[in-house]
């Protein structure tokens, strides 16, 4: 028989090689699903996607057993700082003023440890590498497809955008336009990639162009700095620069080619306009433009495989080419400064819209351009006090936002600080932030040993190419998600973590680690061994119910909450049962009794009403919705100064409710709150429930 293998042997090889490889296949699906439902945000999405990892981490460790001391060390120092900061994630329940939102963000963090065990702890052949990375890629640019014909074809797209910048799928624009944005830093340097197919190479970078213009459908300030960044880095750090211009060149100029009728739909959206003809002919534009683009790179890759040209003809090519890199690069320069005018102007307006808020933007333009305007920097300005007031430990994973009712200025209420920096510093403290820092400090050193050798890049240019794709993703998450809340985002947070650890699965092992993995496997060969399986058996069995149950118990809990939302109209006493078993499930949530009380306010029973809001601030004692209708419920059932007592505190936890305000002003003019019409108000404002 002949020795040669077809493409689907091809195909198996790696999966054979690794068997790693099909678990992490199965986790890569995950990510894909999660990226297409809300970007894996609500816990009842990403929930069951933890247990699945969990089962595929489990099957991995019974497929091929890991020996811990064949891991190279730094990847150990990541992988134990980042298990170190999720243990004080679950600490920070004990001193967290919402423990159920504390538990939830800790049961997150404990996703992103599994995620990243799955792929960095087993060594990791590019192939399989490549294959994994790639097969991520290629579905993230198949899901895109299909969010850009679903925009095109639904009867009404305005439902999917906001304020002209589109939010589906994730439901936050900024989410949405990282969701693609940082698929398409992989999709990029894989297709100016050594060793991988010219047709894929092809499909990557027409795949780099949808995406990217996905991304700009957003209008994500965000997102265009952050590519501008990484931009840089992209081609100050890695090696093969030429080849990577030499891509950029045609993707850069179909994303150019296209953008000016994708940012054409928001604005008809925002202004009014055929919105219809505006999607035909941005849907058509991308798609044109990501095939000719990835015909242009598919058709170079090839004659660059076959070696059509010569060693010296090829040399000046690429002496050509990078030529005209420095000479584009110099225009740009150039052309950036002359655009920008004056740069300590322009970073003084850049400074004061950025304080300023949304209205100190300027009117008028494209959104891209406006300035910096948004409720940041007083974001940022809590999350900096909360810091300084709980330095060491920091007020509790995922509490910032009782901290911000108390000491924000603006009138939004967010429930994270909106940088992945300060919420590690303002919830876990000095102690939080240091390991965050060593975590993906190490990873990113181990990941570099293989993407940014030059010498490595020649002798093995497919791990060095595999692994520079896998940084930029990660690279990107980290760029933006310094300006925006995405460790919330299991969708964005889980891919990026998995990008770190592919890229620490394909370090090279040194000599002294290679030493070490032949001492490892000459002591687990000893009789010893046999004795202790069973105890490292049981260890983590009992491990692994631990972490199912913890992630179970707030998932399904958020089932009921959610069941008993859609039933208490028609059902009311099955909603009550629903309630009662959710706050059994996670003992430490308010929002159960919250909602009961809610329901029982809609049927008039004042008295149910109040026994669950208070049973609400017994396990969140600073809940000031909870604390705002007790105070309303017992002015209208005629007890003035308890009434006044819980008004006065509704409007300390959240000074700047204009509902709050009123009931309080009410209450010291000794008139009687009425808690029906409070609850009309809060309905009108979509405040809680609705």
């Amino acid at each position: 028989m002949s020795g040669s293998v077809g493409p689907i042997g091809k195909l198996a090889r790696p999966l054979r090689e690794a068997p790693v490889t099909i678990p992490a296949l199965g986790a890569v699906a995950v990510f894909v699903a999660w990226a297409g439902s809300q970007a894996g945000y609500p816990v009842t999405h990403w929930a069951p996607g933890a247990l699945i990892v969990l089962v595929l981490l489990a099957i991995a460790q019974f497929g091929s057993p890991l020996r811990l001391g064949e891991v190279p060390l730094i990847v150990r120092v990541a992988l134990g700082c980042l298990a170190l900061y999720t243990g004080l994630s679950f600490l920070s329940i004990l001193w967290a003023g919402v423990p159920s939102d504390a538990w939830e963000g800790a049961n997150r963090t404990l996703l992103y440890l599994l995620v990243f065990a799955l792929f960095s702890l087993w060594p990791m052949r590019p192939a399989s590498a490549a294959l994994l990375i790639c097969a991520w890629t290629l579905a993230m640019v198949g899901l895109g497809v299909f969010v850009l014909l679903h925009i095109d074809g639904v009867a009404d797209p305005a439902g999917l955008f906001s304020e002209g910048r589109l939010k589906y799928p994730a439901g936050y624009e900024n989410a949405s336009a990282a969701t693609w944005a940082m698929v398409s830093w992989p999709a990029l340097l894989l297709a100016c990639g050594a060793r991988i197919p010219w047709v894929v190479r092809g499909l990557l970078a027409g795949g780099a162009v949808l995406l990217a213009d996905l991304a700009l459908m957003s209008q994500s300030r965000g997102s265009l700095y952050a590519s501008v960044v990484m931009l840089v880095l992209v081609f100050v750090l890695l090696p093969r620069r030429v080849h990577l211009f030499a891509v950029l060149v045609p993707v850069a100029g179909g994303i150019a080619l296209s953008a000016p009728l994708v940012l054409r739909v928001g604005d008809r959206l925002s202004h009014g306009g055929n919105v219809t003809a505006a999607l035909h002919s941005a849907t058509a534009a991308v798609l044109i433009a990501a095939l000719l683009v990835s015909t242009v790179v598919a058709v170079g890759a090839a004659l660059e495989s076959r070696k059509v040209l010569s060693e010296p003809a090829a040399g000046r090519l690429r002496r050509g080419i990078g030529l005209l890199a420095i000479a584009v690069g110099l225009v740009l320069l150039v052309g950036g400064a002359v655009v920008s005018g004056d740069p300590v102007a322009r970073v003084e307006h850049g400074w004061q819209t950025f304080k300023g808020g949304y209205g100190a933007d300027a009117k008028g333009g494209s959104r891209l351009t406006s300035g910096l305007g948004s409720n940041r920097y007083d974001f940022y300005r809590v999350a900096i006090d909360e810091f300084v007031a709980h330095p060491l430990l920091g007020t509790g994973v995922d509490n910032f936002q009782q901290q911000y009712l108390l000491h924000g200025h603006s009138h939004e209420t967010p429930r994270y600080p909106h940088s992945i920096e300060l919420r590690a510093l303002g919830e876990t403290g000095v102690v939080g932030a240091l390991l965050v820092l060593l975590a993906l400090g190490a990873g990113v050193l181990a990941g570099a040993r293989s993407a940014l050798s030059p010498a490595l890049s020649k002798l093995d240019p497919l791990r060095a190419s595999v692994g520079a794709a896998a940084l930029a993703g990660f690279a990107y998450w980290i760029v933006h998600g310094s300006v925006d809340w995405f460790w919330e985002f299991a969708g964005l947070g889980a891919p990026a973590f998995a990008l770190l650890g592919l890229a620490c699965g394909l370090v090279p092992p040194s000599e002294p680690e290679k030493a070490a993995r032949s001492t490892s496997r000459a002591r687990a060969a000893i009789a010893g061994r046999r004795m202790r399986r069973p105890l490292v058996l049981a260890g983590g069995l009992f491990a692994s119910v631990a972490v199912a149950g913890s992630l179970a118990a707030p998932w399904l809990s958020q089932l009921q909450i959610e069941s008993a939302a859609q039933i208490w109209r028609t059902a009311p006493r099955r909603a009550y049962a629903q309630l009662a078993d959710a706050s059994k499930l996670n003992p430490l949530a308010a929002e159960p009794f919250l909602v009961a009380g809610t329901i029982a306010l809609r049927f008039n029973d004042l008295a149910r009403a109040d026994r669950d809001f208070a049973s609400a601030l017994s396990r969140s004692p600073n809940d000031a919705y909870a604390t705002l209708e007790r105070g309303a419920i017992a002015s209208t059932l005629g007890h003035p100064r308890l009434g006044l007592q819980l008004l006065e505190r509704a409007v300390r936890l959240n000074p700047r409710d204009p509902l709050a305000l009123e009931g309080l002003h009410l209450a010291q003019q000794h008139k009687r709150v009425d808690v029906e019409a409070l609850n009309r108000s809060i309905l009108l404002n979509a405040h809680k429930f609705a």
